[in-house]
């Protein structure tokens, strides 16, 4: 359900009590969600509190179904609105945590996670700097590595796929190489068969202006970036580039009839360098993805929006996008992850 401060409860809500909404069990604290439920007014399904996940199938329709995971920090639903708690940030984990555990054990087949705040999961000592590198950890077999994983931003016009995310831009330059810019077009390739591209045709954007310009603005494209694209495609995959980055979103943006895609994903270096251009064509739309774990992950492309929440105006638009993504991705039903 989300960071209990925030918007996350509202929005789940919102986005469950629909005719069409897929089956989905939310794992958060249901007094949070009456809590949300107060502000919507309009609240007409009732919160079924479930003693375990396999309660689910007994629940009736026009309900929502809600399982808090043994050890969720008390008074969630007393916490103040838009404000950081480590208690929030606890939440968060073990609801991440549960829900993994669900998907392992066969009881579900994607997680969908509504909008955590990084500064609480901080706060409550997790060792995770967000949603992608916590899944990562969580799905390594016992003893072994960590899946290398990717996030993908992604709404009906365009899909970035990025190979450093969340860390300060003058470590992302630090650590781009080429087994990194190799791998993650790797991890895409594989990715693209789960919505029925088994060949997509991928852009991968230069770092640097102009994609280096031939070594005049920089060499990263000449160095690594370019060998790995040519590497890739002698392993079959349909990499192309390096391009511009500042033109290559607008090539490949899918706005048929009159401009349809030249590519189906792109690959870009850094996190804004890839996100901005997908918020820009409207947050309400975009979905995250996180390529390569064993099971499907989705979110909304937003944060806990601690500015608004309390105050029932949060918009779930994309919430439901990324349920309907996870439901095209996974072919099953969803389990909601609530707190995550």
């Amino acid at each position: 359900m989300g960071d209990p401060a925030g918007i996350g409860p509202e929005i789940v809500l919102r986005a469950l009590m629909r005719e069409d909404a897929p089956a989905a069990l939310v794992l958060g604290c249901p007094q949070a969600l009456r809590r949300a439920a107060a502000l919507l007014g309009e609240l007409t399904w009732p919160i079924a509190q479930l003693a375990s996940p396999a309660d689910l199938a007994l629940c009736p329709p026009r309900c929502i179904p809600v399982w808090a995971p043994p050890g969720l920090p008390t008074g969630l639903e007393a916490l103040t609105w838009g404000q950081i708690d480590a208690r929030a940030g606890q939440a968060a984990a073990l609801c991440i945590e549960a829900a993994v555990r669900l998907l392992q054990q066969g009881l579900g087949r994607a997680i969908v996670t509504a909008p955590i705040h990084k500064e609480a999961l901080s706060a409550a000592g997790v060792p995770y700097p967000g949603h992608t590198e916590m899944l990562q950890a969580l799905a390594a077999p016992q003893g072994g590595e960590p899946p290398p994983v990717r996030m993908m931003l992604a709404n009906e016009e365009l899909k970035v796929v990025l190979v450093t995310i969340h860390m300060a831009l003058r470590r992302a330059l630090e650590v781009l190489d080429f087994e990194g810019v190799l791998s993650t077009l790797r991890i895409a390739h594989r990715a693209a068969a789960a919505w029925g591209q088994a060949t997509p045709r991928i852009a991968v954007a230069g770092l640097n202006p102009h994609a280096g310009e031939g070594g005049l603005f920089g060499d990263e494209e000449l160095r690594f970036i370019a060998p790995a694209v040519q590497a890739a495609r002698e392993e079959g995959i349909d990499a192309r580039g390096p391009f511009a980055p500042d033109t290559v979103f607008m090539r490949a943006r899918h706005a048929p009839p009159r401009h349809p895609g030249e590519f189906d994903l792109v690959v870009a270096m850094t996190h804004d360098h890839g996100l901005i251009p997908v918020k820009y064509l409207g947050v309400e739309q975009g979905v995250n993805v996180t390529l390569g774990l064993p099971f499907v992950r989705t979110s909304p492309d937003h944060g806990t929006a601690f500015d608004i929440a309390g105050r029932g105006v949060a918009d779930d638009a994309s919430l439901r996008a990324a349920l309907r993504m996870a439901l095209a991705l996974s072919g099953g039903p969803v389990a909601a992850a609530g707190a995550a």
